[in-house]
């Protein structure tokens, strides 16, 4: 594999960091992750659109798009695969220890992993921690993701794929790496941005393509709903068939399947 470090590609072995990077001292950064398919990716100005919003949001300087382009391209030439995850991570650079930047510059890095299909369901549980849609993070895509590694470790444990946060509120807000939507008597609902989870783009899409309503949601909407489905740009649209002990037989149902088959249709267009 070959990496995008800093100006130039890198094979895996000789690609390098420093220790002193704040993205790894103290999470300083921001990233964004893109599916590819035959080495295109999809919805590209969207997703730097967004890593501009998020580095702002941190106080980092904007991202230079035509080298992020470069870097991106680079690396799906020199990576070929059929299906893939390209990472793009921004970071404050080599900073002093502590929470204070340096001027040396911001590190950017592009690299791109095979990705599998996704199955049409999968299983998710709810986590007791909370999101916090007051946080200075709240809605950026940073790299301070420990709290995500948690609660991703615990759905494996108990064989799902996701985990489901309220936040402070105890609202219904996102997933560790996804956003939510429910069907309630035929309506398409999920949590708004004032929520605290991520814009998602994957999201946006779904909401603009589907007529999907942004709704403030109880936890309790997933112990009632009549379907449930994730977003995510991996994941496109995936059906939920069981949430914690509670499962949905049939999944994906048929608003589910109707927004699965639209999202597909209409991301083909892109």
């Amino acid at each position: 594999m070959k990496l995008w470090v800093n100006g130039g590609l890198r094979d895996t072995e000789s690609a390098r960091v420093s220790v002193l990077d704040h993205g790894l001292t103290v999470g300083d950064g921001v990233f964004e992750t893109l599916k590819t398919v035959e080495g295109r990716p999809f919805a590209m100005d969207l997703h730097l659109d967004r890593l501009t919003r998020s580095a702002r949001g941190l106080g980092l300087p904007d991202p230079d798009l035509d080298e992020v382009r470069r870097a991106c391209a680079a690396v799906l030439e020199a990576n070929p695969v059929p299906r893939g995850r390209l990472r793009i991570t921004y970071t404050g650079g080599i900073s002093p220890l502590g929470s204070d930047r340096g001027d040396a510059g911001p590190t950017l890095v592009v690299a791109l992993g095979e990705a599998g299909p996704r199955a049409d369901s999968t299983a998710v549980i709810t986590v007791p921690w909370t999101r916090n849609e007051r946080s200075a993070l709240a809605g950026l895509k940073t790299t301070s993701y420990a709290e995500n590694v948690i609660a991703l470790a615990k759905a494996h444990e108990q064989g799902a794929s996701e985990a489901l946060f309220a936040n402070t509120t105890g609202r219904l807000c996102e997933g560790t790496g996804s956003n939510v939507f429910v069907v309630l008597d035929g309506q398409l609902h999920t949590p708004p941005l004032t929520s605290g989870c991520l814009a998602g783009i994957t999201r946006a899409l779904t909401v603009e393509w589907t007529g999907a309503q942004e709704t403030d949601l109880p936890m309790d909407v997933l112990e009632r709903a009549d379907e449930i489905f994730l977003t995510s740009s991996l994941r496109d649209v995936q059906a939920v068939h069981r949430v914690d002990g509670r499962e949905l037989p049939g999944a994906p149902g048929p608003v589910t399947a109707k927004a699965m088959r639209i999202f597909a249709e209409r991301a083909a267009q892109m």
